[in-house]
Formats: C-alpha cells, structure tokens, sequence
C-alpha cells in the first residue's frame, strides 16, 4: 500500500459538473488500470475521506489522476476549492476491477462518471497495444454529460479494435447516436459476439445491478463472465 501527500499539478475539467485532478509523482505509479485510490482532505477541523477511481492509466507516467463528478456534498465543494498547489493524502492501490491483457474480447457497460476506471483500462490497453478487442457502451443524460468523449475518440483513431457506443436518455437536438437506456436489445445490436465476451460494468449500484440482470437473466451469460464494480465515488 502506497501512501503519499501529493500536490495537485493540474485540474481539469471533463464535463460541466466532472473535473479530474491530477498530482505530481516521482516516475512510475504502481498500480493496476482499474483501480482506485482513498483521498483526503480536511473539512473544516474534521479528515474526510472518500474512495475514488484512478483515471489515468499505469503507462502516463509522471502522475496519478482521480476524476470527481462535483455534487453538493461537503467533500465535493471542498474538493472544488482546491487549486494547482495544494495538497491531498493518497493512499492506493486497491480493488479488482483491473485489466492487463487475460482476455482476447471484453466488453464495457458504464454510465456517467462511472467510466473513470474504464477509461484508465481502455488507455492500458491502447498504449500497450494488446491487440484486445474492446466494446464499450456508455450511458449519459445528454452530450454535456459525456466524460473523456475526446480521450475515447482519439483512442479509436488509434485503436481499430475498441468501439465506442454513446446512448443518451435526455439527447440533443440533431444528436444521431442511440436514444434511451442500456438494454438487452441495446446490447444484442452492438454487440453481437456478447457470449465471447468478458463484461465490465461501472456505474452507479442500481444501474450496476439493472445491467447484472439483464446479462445474467435476458442474455443467459455465466456470473463468472462478468466484473462489476459500484462506483462509490458517484
């Protein structure tokens, strides 16, 4: 277990309400793409802390990232006040929702700010070239809503194997993409090898669970092909 007082290098913002913080490292950060990290910070007298995916991948060295959707929670708005300088405790790494090249084809189902650690494995794989095919169908409200859209667009440039599927429940005016919610037929047309697959899902806990049953009981998938993770960082 690594712990450390890390110094914010950089803050970036990803959506309207999510912002990523990344912080100083000396070289390489161990850690698995997937994982996540506790980070803390002082509210007031009191040390809070809150559990976070790591955003960035083990192959971007230099720093270690955590992305936040910024709600009105203590920490959120403490965490929003924070500028390029100012210190937070870190201590990594854990979890087992990783990925380092077991599987030939996978598959991710994500909503909202739960692609953070989806992101993190997709740009592993992307810089080691693994030759693994990826599917990724990720869920928002509406464009504004889409976190790391530009990282995601310039990995399938780069990356002829990863196919990125937007749905948005609440879409734009002119928006072509898919409309609604993930579901069995979502999954059955973008994904049609989806038994040779191995499945991810990241997300809020109900939409975690809804995804769990639809592969499980509508698509008749094995529980050992599928890795959850409820994101509790939402």
């Amino acid at each position: 277990m690594n712990k450390l007082e890390a110094r914010i290098k950089q803050i970036i913002p990803r959506t309207h309400d999510v912002k990523s913080f990344r912080f100083q490292t000396n070289g390489r950060v161990d850690f698995k793409p997937g994982q996540f990290l506790q980070a803390s910070i002082k509210i007031g007298q009191v040390q809070e802390s809150r559990y976070l995916s790591i955003s960035n991948s083990p192959t971007e060295n230099g720093y270690i990232e955590f992305t936040k959707k910024i709600t009105e929670s203590g920490f959120s708005q403490t965490l929003d006040r924070l500028k390029p300088q100012d210190s937070v405790k870190i201590k990594y790494p854990f979890g087992a929702f990783t990925f380092e090249g077991e599987y030939k084809k996978i598959a991710f189902l994500s909503g909202g700010i739960g692609i953070t650690p989806i992101r993190s494995i997709t740009k592993y794989i992307v810089d080691k070239k693994l030759d693994t095919d990826i599917a990724l169908i990720y869920a928002n409200r509406s464009i504004k809503d889409i976190a790391f859209r530009d990282d995601f667009d310039q990995m399938q440039q780069a990356y002829p194997k990863l196919r990125v599927v937007h749905i948005l429940s609440q879409p734009d005016a002119g928006w072509q993409g898919k409309i609604g919610r993930i579901d069995e037929k979502i999954i059955r047309q973008e994904i049609p090898d989806y038994t040779e697959r191995k499945f991810y899902i990241c997300g809020p806990p109900a939409m975690v669970e809804a995804m769990k049953r639809i592969l499980l009981d509508e698509l008749n998938l094995f529980k050992d092909n599928i890795i959850t993770e409820n994101f509790s960082g939402y």
